[in-house]
């Protein structure tokens, strides 16, 4: 009876562990990440990230935490993540805002997405700084984050920070300006009494250039003028030449044709000479 009890028992097959995704992020990975992107979102003043900087979040992330190749993050994936956490972040802050902050997000990254990209950055980007206040931009934001009981510490991953331009003291804008105004009064008499003496000389350099260049055109009437006349009389040279041949031309063949006429007389006076004499 025993034996049947043991055997009509049904055996539980044991629990397979979940599939392992190789877009999981753990809780340590997401922290990294959003350290490293809230660190370079700041440093563009909160603009966005180009694909150079997603990689160099990728990598921030990796030096941590890829020890292997399936732990390894791309930057496409942690633009998704960030994505994810956005959308995560806005689904957290309407259930506070509805409840008027009577309960509070246990969302381990609701502050630190809160002070990057909630209603209160947001405002802080609309003033722009007065022309004369120049100060060095922040070099990293300090971002809350609830670390839960039992997880581990990473360390902080620092990106390459650009220089800071160095900040002026506020006292220096504070300062009387009267010996400013003074200076600039002095300056701007300076500046007046140079450009007077600079239109006379302007006036008398125009004076001096109108000269030259009425002597310049002068020059160049006489040099046309001379290389004209050359020109005429080359003409006339050539005319004179070109009907001094024509006659010697129409001479030539006016004695020629006299030359012929006369062979052509004798030729007859010779026939009619012998034709007589034979009648004769």
């Amino acid at each position: 009876m025993g034996e049947l009890t043991e055997s009509s028992t049904p055996q539980t097959a044991p629990p397979r562990a979940p599939p392992f995704r190789e877009d999981c992020w753990s809780e340590e990975a997401t922290a990294t990440l959003v350290d490293a992107w809230g660190r370079r979102y700041m440093e563009l003043n909160r603009g966005n990230l180009r694909q150079k900087d997603w990689q160099e979040v990728a990598d921030a992330v990796n030096s941590v935490h890829g020890h292997n190749k399936k732990a390894r993050r791309t930057d496409v994936q942690c633009k998704n993540r960030i994505d994810t956490l956005k959308k995560k972040y806005k689904i957290e802050k309407a259930r506070v805002s509805d409840s008027n902050r009577a309960i509070a997000s246990s969302w381990p990254f609701f502050a630190c997405l809160d002070v990057l990209i909630g209603p209160a950055a947001t405002a802080k980007k609309l003033p722009q700084p007065p022309p004369l206040q120049v100060s060095s931009p922040p070099l990293a934001l300090p971002l809350p984050y609830r670390k839960p009981p039992g997880a581990t510490v990473h360390p902080v991953v620092l990106l390459p920070q650009k220089r800071p331009s160095p900040a002026l003291d506020d006292s220096y804008f504070g300062r009387d300006y009267s010996a400013i105004a003074a200076a600039a009064a002095a300056e701007e008499e300076e500046e007046r009494e140079g450009s007077e003496e600079l239109e006379s000389s302007e006036e008398s350099g125009e004076v001096e250039g109108m000269k030259r260049l009425a002597s310049a055109i002068e020059r160049f009437g006489k040099i046309y003028q001379r290389i004209e006349g050359e020109k005429q009389s080359q003409m006339i040279e050539l005319e004179k030449q070109r009907m001094q041949f024509a006659k010697d031309l129409e001479i030539q063949r006016m004695q020629l044709f006299m030359d012929t006429q006369v062979q052509l007389e004798k030729i007859k006076q010779a026939k009619r000479s012998g034709s007589d004499d034979m009648y004769s």
